[in-house]
């Protein structure tokens, strides 16, 4: 990817409804963007999904089920969790080492 599209990643988008496709990179509570992944592995036999960090977080409510792709998860685990300062690029609450159950399938 060249800087331009990194920095275009990098910014954070504010919490908003969605009736349209979801994005392949964010976690949806009650149809509303609350917050961006970074590196997701799914692992089917497991059922969870593991991802290296989760940003731009602060609508999360973490104990709620989301949806993130295709899945209904829940988060069970967070190995380390920080609020960043606001000079950063990624703002907000930011998450890592998370690995989330999966419930289901999101309805279509």
């Amino acid at each position: 990817m060249d800087s331009e599209t990194n920095e275009k990643q990098a910014q954070p988008s504010p919490t908003h409804e969605t009736s349209g496709p979801m994005e392949q990179d964010a976690i949806y509570q009650g149809n509303r963007l609350v917050a961006r992944v970074l590196d997701a592995e799914v692992d089917l036999d497991a059922k969870e999904i593991r991802i290296s960090e989760v940003f731009n977080s602060d609508e999360l409510m973490i104990p709620d089920e989301c949806e993130f792709q295709r899945y209904r998860i829940l988060i069970q685990r967070i190995a380390y969790a920080t609020k960043v300062d606001k000079a950063e690029r990624h703002k907000g609450r930011i998450l890592r080492g998370v690995i989330a159950d999966i419930l289901g399938y999101r309805e279509q």
